[in-house]
């Protein structure tokens, strides 16, 4: 259910505690002034410094755009590979240190073949409708000639192994591999810590994108019908991911991804052209964005058990369907971060409750597994907990 408007008498009473779960009573809540003010701080805080992103950035930059070099020469089947940044630092909603960052490595493909590999919409076979002039990818077909994310991973993975040892200037190590996850990890000393960047790769087709995804993506009221078109001519895009749900993980499994789509949405978020422009009225979307994560970063350091299989995904869709919910840059005044942000979690707790978050692109893919109801139900207790006493987590550590 979405919190209770806020409420305008003046008091100075610090919040009672409530219950995990219940509701707080009107009275009992901060003026919303102090709320306000509080939430200000916790974003104030999370502002990454600008000399450390960049200092952290320039070295990525280079590890990657040496690694890129050396993959192209090595494999011709990799020689028309780009890197793409993705993920929360490029989309400027990073929270804490910069020392995470997400690298795409995307390789055109040619007239491909989808293949549902289940009934998510989300999980592809691929395959060539024609043989591929390079012969090189033939290495990477399955006997049945489905293109295997395994295999590709594995030869690009053995490249970067190689080639980290010829980085003079700056120690990069691979980590080892994840069960079941699709990135390779780099690890770059940068005294006194160290960043870690993930590698994705990534097929671009340009083509139509699937069925599956006709009926997501309805921001006509939000950015306009112009520009959902525009975004559904984009390229198509599949990252090398496990299907979880297979009977036996072959590895053969691609996912959609709309990372470059999402990074757009972010950026250019307004209802009108000139949100957030220098010169423009500016909005607190971003800052609800960035509070949702670090509330849920939070939580799942404190419960990181209960709470391992929630991600910043769930967070962020939760967000972009709350941008939906409330197209216009009017719902979003800069002032009224404590309102937007609580309706946000509101919105968030709802779809815990019911166990369904939509993916935003793929309206059949339900994010949140309906045999997981009782981590979700954990997960909307401590959220209702911080919402009625005044986000106690945020404070614990300051």
């Amino acid at each position: 259910a979405l919190p209770a408007p806020r409420s305008k008498a003046p008091t100075a009473r610090a919040p009672a505690a409530v219950p995990d779960g219940a509701v707080a009573a009107p009275a009992r809540r901060l003026p919303p002034a102090a709320d306000a003010l509080r939430l200000r701080e916790v974003l104030s805080r999370l502002s990454l410094a600008r000399d450390d992103v960049s200092e952290a950035a320039t070295l990525v930059n280079r590890v990657v755009s040496h690694l890129v070099q050396a993959i192209r020469a090595k494999d011709s089947c990799f020689s028309s590979i780009e890197r793409q940044s993705a993920g929360s630092y490029y989309e400027r909603v990073k929270i804490s240190e910069p020392n995470e960052f997400d690298i795409m490595l995307v390789m055109p493909v040619a007239r491909i073949q989808l293949d549902e590999a289940d009934d998510t919409g989300a999980f592809y076979y691929v395959s060539f409708k024609r043989s591929p002039k390079e012969k090189g990818w033939l290495k990477f077909l399955e006997e049945d000639g489905k293109l295997s994310a395994f295999k590709m991973l594995q030869a690009l993975r053995e490249i970067i192994k190689q080639e980290v040892k010829n980085i003079k200037d700056v120690e990069v190590t691979v980590a080892r591999k994840k069960a079941g996850c699709p990135a390779i990890t780099l690890q770059i000393k940068n005294p006194p810590s160290e960043i870690s960047v993930d590698i994705i790769l990534t097929l671009e087709a340009q083509q139509s994108w699937p069925l599956s995804t006709q009926a997501g993506l309805k921001i006509e009221q939000w950015l306009g019908t112009r520009v959902r078109r525009d975004m559904r001519f984009r390229s198509l895009y599949l990252v090398a991911k496990q299907n979880k749900n297979e009977k036996v993980l072959r590895g053969n499994t691609w996912r959609l991804s709309f990372s470059h789509i999402e990074k757009d949405m972010i950026k250019n978020h307004g209802n009108s052209k000139t949100c957030c422009e220098s010169d423009g009225p500016k909005c607190c979307r971003k800052g609800c964005l960035k509070l949702l994560k670090y509330l849920l970063e939070q939580l799942k350091m404190k419960y990181p058990k209960e709470l391992e299989k929630f991600c910043s995904y769930h967070v962020k869709t939760a967000f972009l369907h709350s941008c939906v919910t409330w197209p216009n840059d009017s719902d979003w005044h800069l002032g009224d971060l404590d309102h937007c942000f609580q309706q946000c979690l509101g919105f968030f707790v709802d779809c815990l409750q019911k166990s369904q978050l939509t993916h935003f692109f793929i309206p059949q893919y339900n994010l949140l597994s309906l045999e997981d109801k009782a981590k979700h139900h954990f997960l909307s207790r401590k959220i209702c907990h911080e919402l009625n006493n005044g986000f106690p987590l945020f404070h614990e550590n300051y």
